[in-house]
């Protein structure tokens, strides 16, 4: 507080009240006031970092960086089954399988980032891994001796080490990848202030257009990057995308100056640990009904980096005896941080449990988005891809294009219309809540599967009626899988994009990289699932010498079983989102940030 007292006359006191605070004010709004600092470890100014003019290069990074995802992973399934020579169901796990590593590695990136190198540094170094897994695998599709042989286009046969370089290679991207997933969202998220009210409202449109930006990517990798594959050859299928990632690499880094970094703030799971622990040492100790004596620190600012304080929630109480206050918890004048916890560090841990039901009923929904990249192709693969009635045709994997259509169509229609009409009647600053979003995101999903499985049984009845058992390929065109692909796009828009912001939103300021992997294991372990149902189905439907539900011949198959068991697990899982819902205890920060 300024000693405005002792001057000397009453004209430059009046002159100082007025003129001093102003000056304090203006250098008060020139820096951010959410702990954030600059390229150079400086706190951040508002005018010339953050907000819309560092996105750009963060969008930018993620176009490309799915651009080689997506033209790498997309038609995987393909080069499992015709260039390695395997089954539909060994190659359709392996993807799966892969995929979902894709998604667990993100744990490791997104410890990393909270625990000590930031979103930043942590993107740039996983980044590099990326880049050498990418350039492998074109290495292994494209070089004599590494690349599998082949007599004729598809009679395939890989010996061992060339299939183990392949895995080598595509589990370097799955390790690079889990570097980036789980930082990009959450670092393009850090460009907008939580304490300033305009840049915040902008925060829920970053979400919007950031998952935008993957699917221009995904677009032209599913359509270019897929017939690429298909007709030039594997090797440039697979090197396009290993240029797109260091062009990605290259739009992250010119960016530099222009970003907001948040500090790391030590390791999220000691901090869980000595919550755990401390609670149980003291599950004898009785909870004082008045909240206020509970342990935290009389400072405003959490003393953990990067975090602000959260207020007291009643559920849980039984983490709340971490931060009782008893004559053990002190060794040597300092507090034991494994017998005594603030109660911001207690409302950690209970966010993340409060977080773990919603995580839960993402995974079917993940299951179901992972039909594209599998039993889809698969389906696809059983159908005339002719267009029109010319010679083009277009790859079975390529379909996914309508999937990323309809995202790029239903983003800004949200966004623009659906967010400020829904706005006029809710009041709500987004429209409707996250969790609202997020359910409305798995009512939609439901009619993909329907979808599909209809299908499915109108190419059966095609398969009867003319005797096409045993074609590779009946005269059917593989459009008609359009609607399942544009409803599956749909509920992203509505889900995904849900999911993501609410995770962001819903996480402690210190742990959101921490979050942003834990929502993106919802997609490992969809593919887990999917891999799982797919074996148990297997193995049941083939029992006493049948081909079971998902042959070799899909023409022999009763693959709409299959989606039909996708959409009754999705209405029991809607379901227990509802309830899980309406039962969720939002948090609550106050405070600043360190």
């Amino acid at each position: 507080m300024f000693n405005y007292y002792k001057a000397p006359a009453a004209g430059l006191l009046s002159e100082r009240v007025l003129r001093k605070p102003s000056v304090a004010m203006a250098e008060d709004d020139l820096y951010t006031k959410d702990g954030t600092i600059d390229y150079q470890n400086n706190p951040a100014k508002k005018s010339e970092t953050g907000t819309w003019k560092a996105c750009p290069f963060i969008l930018g990074n993620e176009c490309c960086e799915r651009l080689a995802f997506y033209g790498m992973s997309s038609n995987l399934v393909v080069y499992f089954k015709k260039k390695l020579n395997q089954h539909s169901t060994t190659a359709s796990n392996n993807v799966s399988n892969w995929a979902g590593t894709c998604y667990i590695t993100p744990l490791i990136g997104a410890f990393v980032a909270d625990a000590y190198l930031g979103r930043y540094c942590t993107i740039a170094s996983f980044s590099i891994i990326y880049v050498i897994g990418m350039t492998l695998l074109t290495i292994s599709a494209s070089v004599p001796g590494l690349r599998p042989a082949c007599e004729g286009k598809d009679n395939c046969h890989a010996t061992t080490t060339q299939a183990a370089v392949c895995f080598l290679a595509l589990y370097m991207i799955a390790l690079g990848t889990g570097g980036i997933k789980p930082c990009v969202s959450s670092f393009g998220a850090d460009q907008f202030e939580d304490t300033d009210e305009v840049e915040k409202k902008h925060k829920s449109s970053f979400f919007n257009w950031f998952y935008f930006s993957i699917n221009i990517g995904a677009l032209i990798a599913s359509s270019v990057l897929v017939w690429i594959q298909m007709n030039v050859g594997w090797g440039w299928g697979f090197g396009i995308p290993a240029v797109a990632m260091a062009i990605a690499v290259a739009f992250f880094f010119s960016g530099t100056r222009l970003y907001r970094n948040q500090k790391p703030g030590g390791s999220p799971l000691t901090r869980i640990s000595q919550v755990l622990v401390a609670s149980f040492r003291k599950y004898h100790v009785q909870i004082p009904a008045d909240e206020s004596l509970l342990y935290e620190t009389a400072d405003a600012e959490s003393v953990i980096t990067g975090s602000r304080k959260l207020e007291h929630t009643k559920d849980l109480r039984f983490f709340d005896k971490a931060a009782v206050e008893t004559e053990s918890d002190q060794i040597k004048g300092s507090v034991d941080p494994w017998r005594l916890c603030t109660v911001t560090q207690v409302e950690e841990l209970k966010a993340i449990i409060r977080l773990l039901p919603v995580w839960a009923t993402g995974i079917i929904f993940a299951t179901v988005y992972g039909q594209m990249s599998t039993l889809f192709v698969l389906q696809g693969l059983t159908m005339h891809t002719h267009l029109g009635k010319g010679s083009f045709e277009i790859p079975e994997a390529s379909l996914s294009i309508f999937d990323t259509l309809s995202v790029l169509f239903w983003v800004p229609i949200y966004d623009r219309i659906i967010v400020p009409i829904a706005r006029k009647f809710t009041g709500h600053k987004n429209g409707i809540t996250q969790l609202q979003r997020m359910g409305i995101g798995l009512f939609i999903s439901i009619f993909s599967m329907l979808s599909a499985g209809f299908l499915e049984l109108i190419r059966l009845n095609y398969v009867r009626r003319h005797n096409f058992y045993e074609l590779d390929k009946i005269d059917m065109s593989i459009f008609w899988q359009v609607p399942q692909y544009f409803i599956i796009g749909c509920a992203e828009v509505f889900f995904f994009i849900g999911q993501l912001e609410f995770f962001y939103e819903q996480a402690p300021d210190a742990m959101r990289s921490l979050c942003s992997a834990l929502q993106l294991t919802t997609v490992a372990l969809g593919s887990y699932l999917s891999t799982l149902l797919v074996t148990i189905v297997t193995k049941i439907s083939t029992r006493n010498g049948k081909l079971g539900w998902i042959p070799d011949n899909l023409n022999h198959g009763h693959l709409h079983y299959f989606y039909w068991l996708l959409a009754v697990l999705s209405v029991l899982n809607l379901a227990v989102f509802i309830l899980v819902a309406k039962w969720y205890t939002y948090k609550k920060p106050v405070g600043t940030l360190r």
